[in-house]
């Protein structure tokens, strides 16, 4: 068997291991939405969101304060992307306009999730994005 340190092999520390593994799936990541539709795009964006908000009420449950606030403030960012994303001058639907007054309800819902710790209302934030995701899933099989 050979011995790496006895040839000056580097050796990963467990921190620059999880760093390592950490850069890879973020290039995983970058691969995968450099080749998404933008239909996919959308649905990486509300899968990115669920997951924060995920995260976050288990943050508020173990009274993680800052933990919650960056996982928040991550999905509100999120959520103002979806939101900028929405063609407005579609015509004969209200569904942008719609969904533009939704994105925002859910923004203001989570700044008073956030100042106020409460996880009921991060939970209707996450009922209401999952309602969205399946409906938007629901489109690219149709397609």
């Amino acid at each position: 068997m050979l011995n790496t340190a006895s040839i000056g092999a580097p050796r990963l520390s467990n921190y620059n291991s999880q760093e390592a593994l950490k850069q890879y799936r973020q290039l995983g990541l970058e691969t995968h939405i450099n080749n998404a539709s933008p239909h996919r795009l959308i649905q990486l964006l509300m899968e990115g969101a669920l997951e924060r908000l995920i995260a976050a009420q288990a943050a508020m449950e173990r009274g993680d304060t800052a933990t919650k606030g960056v996982l928040i403030g991550k999905t509100m960012g999120i959520i103002s992307g979806l939101r900028s994303a929405l063609d407005m001058n579609v015509q004969d639907t209200d569904l942008p306009e719609n969904l533009d007054n939704l994105y925002d309800y859910m923004g203001r819902q989570l700044l008073e999730a956030s100042m106020h710790n409460n996880v009921a209302i991060v939970v209707e934030v996450i009922g209401l994005l999952s309602t969205i995701k399946s409906g938007w899933d629901g489109i690219e099989q149709q397609v």
